[in-house]
């Protein structure tokens, strides 16, 4: 019997599986077929009232009462219905025919690109997909170091590596750096790399609550883990962030275990792009037909929404419904466990000594200096990590920090600091056992 998802978490489906092959198709099929009652049909309505206001000069009264006539209602639902049927009666029957011809896809799992195309998906319509109950709408899973679904027993140190909006569990690694999984597990300290795969398009504090049930499952189901390491890019960061909040809300086991929280790159007190995507819909309105570029931008799921101030709590945002408009920085504090050594990485386009305001507003590009280090004028907001546990890594964009060599090295120095000291007492003490097995051999 499938067990019962907690309180304010957003139900997605009872089988967890990644989607596979034959799910992405199905998924497509559906995409192109539903009514999107949410999003197309809004979308229209509110383009033919600004081209009605804004060109003909009509008030927002007399815009309402044009919509209302009988032939213009005929019309606008015959062009409605000619979208909706161009995808239910074209692209949809190609795309099941592929998985009736080929029933194996069922059982193949996405490719790398694949799961790209499912990632960036979700981390734009993944609320829409998940109240629709779509099969792309993707289970929060964790991976092994290879790629593959974890299922072995896990014991001793483990560390889970969370993505950002839009990317996958793939992406902590490139074709010519194994990543910061590779440089960790070099140290043979007895790690475990895992990597986190989710839906990046929903509330960042339904997956906070998510990762937290996931972390308790993992631990109940492996009681030989003894400590946990959190490494989040990004919207990453502040999922795990979100996850300690709740696990401590909740007296979770697995909190007691969580050593050290690094986040890279994560907008803990909002993203540049989504504040500025908000400025552009508020100012927008104000001149001709800029509505309808305000309302096309809205098209993006309250994962992007939560970016723009950080938020990682449902109180956040669960009693405020609106999307476009003013919406002041309410967010309410959330404070990081103290047993827990947080890192903080900031990236930038700035070079060092060369101070430029506009690119230090910029920071990485997404993300200011100031919010990835959890830096705020209010008090309240503050994350309060000691200056030695933040780092900032000039011309390095937001792309690259998590899998650019020189943050591995910063990751492994805070989390080994006598490394090297090991190092060389492991030399020192297989040199003394080369020379007394050599000194046994002369006698």
């Amino acid at each position: 019997m499938p067990s019962l998802t907690p309180l304010h978490e957003t139900y997605c489906k009872w089988d967890r599986t990644p989607p596979s092959q034959a799910d992405l198709l199905e998924g497509l099929a559906q995409l192109v077929t539903m009514r999107f009652s949410d999003v197309v049909h809004d979308l229209i309505q509110n383009i033919q009232r600004e081209l009605l206001i804004s060109i003909f000069g009509m008030s927002e009264q007399r815009s309402q009462k044009f919509h209302k006539i009988p032939s213009i209602a005929k019309l606008y639902q015959f062009s409605y219905e000619t979208f909706f049927n161009y995808g239910n009666y074209l692209l949809a029957p190609v795309l099941r025919s592929i998985i009736e011809k080929f029933p194996k896809l069922h059982d193949k799992p996405l490719t790398p690109s694949l799961h790209f195309l499912v990632g960036a998906l979700n981390g734009v319509l993944g609320d829409y997909l998940l109240e629709q109950h779509s099969p792309m709408a993707l289970p929060m899973v964790v991976y092994d170091h290879y790629g593959a679904v974890q299922k072995g027993e896990l014991t001793g140190r483990i560390t889970l590596l969370v993505h950002g909006l839009c990317m996958n569990h793939l992406d902590w690694t490139t074709r010519k750096y194994g990543g910061i999984g590779e440089k960790l597990l070099a140290q043979r300290d007895h790690n475990t790399m895992l990597y986190l795969n989710y839906n990046t398009g929903r509330r960042i504090s339904a997956n906070g609550r998510s990762l937290s049930n996931t972390l308790e499952d993992l631990v109940r189901r492996n009681p030989d883990i003894t400590s946990i390491d959190l490494i989040g890019h990004s919207m990453g960061g502040l999922v795990s962030r979100s996850a300690l909040f709740y696990g401590k809300q909740n007296v979770y086991s697995w909190m007691h275990r969580v050593e050290n929280l690094v986040c890279l790159g994560s907008p803990h007190h909002g993203a540049v792009l989504e504040r500025l995507g908000f400025s552009l819909q508020r100012n927008l309105r104000h001149i001709p037909l800029g509505k309808i570029f305000g309302h096309i931008a809205n098209i993006r799921s309250n994962g992007i929404l939560d970016l723009r101030y950080g938020s990682v709590r449902d109180d956040d945002w669960e009693h405020n419904n609106i999307r476009i408009g003013l919406i002041d920085d309410n967010r309410k504090p959330a404070p990081l466990p103290s047993h827990i050594n947080t890192y903080l990485v900031a990236g930038t386009i700035e070079f060092p000594h060369r101070k430029n305001r506009t690119r230090q507003a910029i920071g990485d590009y997404l993300v200011s200096v100031k919010s990835a280090l959890g830096e705020h004028p209010n008090v309240r907001y503050q994350l309060k990590v000691p200056e030695a546990h933040k780092a900032i890594f000039y011309g390095i964009n937001h792309f690259d920090i998590h899998h650019h060599p020189l943050v591995a090295e910063q990751i492994v120095h805070w989390f080994y600091p006598n490394a090297e000291d090991l190092k060389r007492t492991q030399i020192h003490e297989f040199m003394m056992d080369l020379n007394s097995i050599e000194g046994i051999a002369l006698t």
